[in-house]
């Protein structure tokens, strides 16, 4: 820690001689309050060599880098040679980027630049919802980036935090988004914006993370406007896309709700300590487009919403459109029924009365009868012509 301050210290100094040849020291949001040392410090030359990075902190470190009035000036292989050029510029700025770090890395990072706990547990375990918060003169930013997997037709999703110091700037990434080198090769690119300092790089880093909405936005409203057309076109998948997108839609409004009054705090806090007005303008530009995002993913949900309510009623109408027609076909049934057993009536009672006059017994007078015969045969008719006559009037026939 004694280190630490006594490189401020020595900063702090190498600004005021700046000054006093004519070249105006930069305001910065986050400047510190440091007590002056007690000692003066040491010359890099005497000061103890930094440990050797192992391999797990190579792999975890995309890329660090020290910057002075915009240029890169070096490109430190490891978090401790990190430290020890920052020692050695005291006019530079550290730009670190870590994806998935262990916390080791993290503990090294919060004791040479005095992070907060409480702020390094939130970085160490991620899932943690969009916020701002200041400790001292670090501010820690907690942002959701988004992706459109046109493949898949879904969203991902990816954490990033972000520590914001007087002469540092750390990223900890967690999830495939956002791709910062792009946002590290676009400020390089324009060194005037990056010598603004730490406060330019949040810039960039929330102006990247706002832009990556814009195809999610548009790949969101394709599907919306497919699922549309499936719902009236009776697809019985839909209702699980529905399902699954509108779960999407709650991730990215908690993503960007949050970024519009996180960005109107951060515009006030530039405000009023002087930032650069250009960057001012640029923080609104980014506040405008978060503010529109939010309002469509707000929309979004709503459509969905109103979609999921408009199939449940298609739904509904077509379970009742079945139950209807299983009901024609059941009457239909029904009526087809009453026509056979009529007709099996009707033709069993000849039967009926063959089989009566057909029985073996000898003691039958109507056997021995003249008008036997022409007596059974008119049974037979009176008995169908009555039983025609009774179905008929019940529409049995």
């Amino acid at each position: 820690m004694s280190e630490r301050r006594a490189r401020s210290a020595s900063k702090n100094t190498g600004n005021a001689k700046n000054a006093g040849n004519g070249k105006d020291a930069r305001k910065s949001v986050w400047r510190r309050a440091l007590n002056p040392p007690a000692a003066p410090a040491q010359p890099p030359a005497h000061r103890p060599d930094a440990p050797a990075p192992d391999s797990a902190e190579v792999a975890s470190v995309v890329q660090a880098a020290l910057y002075r009035d915009g240029v890169r000036v070096s490109t430190p292989s490891s978090l401790s040679d990190t430290f020890r050029e920052l020692r050695e510029q005291p006019s530079g700025m550290a730009w670190i980027g870590l994806a998935r770090p262990t916390e080791a890395e993290l503990l090294s990072l919060a004791a040479e630049f005095d992070l907060h706990p409480l702020a390094v547990e939130d970085a160490m375990e991620a899932h943690q919802r969009p916020k701002l918060e200041r400790y001292g003169d670090t501010l820690f930013v907690v942002l959701s980036a988004a992706r459109y997997l046109d493949a898949a037709e879904e969203v991902d999703f990816g954490e990033l935090h972000v520590f914001v110091g007087p002469d540092f700037v750390i990223t900890v990434r967690h999830g495939a988004a956002p791709d910062l080198s792009a946002v590290r090769r676009r400020m390089e690119d324009t060194p005037e914006l990056l010598k603004l300092g730490p406060e330019a790089v949040l810039y960039a880093i929330l102006d990247s993370v706002v832009d990556g909405y814009v195809p999610v936005v548009s790949g969101v409203q394709n599907d919306i406007d497919e699922i549309e057309t499936e719902v009236f076109r009776g697809d019985p998948a839909v209702s699980r896309r529905i399902y699954e997108l509108s779960r999407e839609m709650v991730e990215f409004q908690r993503a960007t709700r949050p970024l519009v009054g996180m960005l109107h705090g951060l515009m006030a806090g530039f405000a009023k300590y002087g930032t650069d007005e250009e960057l001012q303008r640029y923080l609104r530009d980014v506040a405008d487009h978060v503010t529109h995002t939010s309002e469509r993913v707000d929309s979004f949900r709503q459509a969905l919403t109103d979609i999921l309510t408009v199939n449940a009623t298609l739904v509904t109408q077509q379970q009742n459109a079945e139950m209807r027609a299983l009901a024609e076909a059941g009457f239909e049934q029904n009526e087809e029924i009453k026509k056979i057993s009529s007709w099996a009536a009707i033709l069993f009672a000849p039967t009926l009365v063959g089989t009566i006059y057909g029985m073996n017994f000898q003691n039958m007078p109507e056997l021995h009868w003249a008008f036997g015969y022409p007596f059974a045969i008119g049974l037979m008719g009176v008995v169908c012509a009555s039983l025609y006559v009774i179905f008929k009037r019940r529409d049995w026939l």
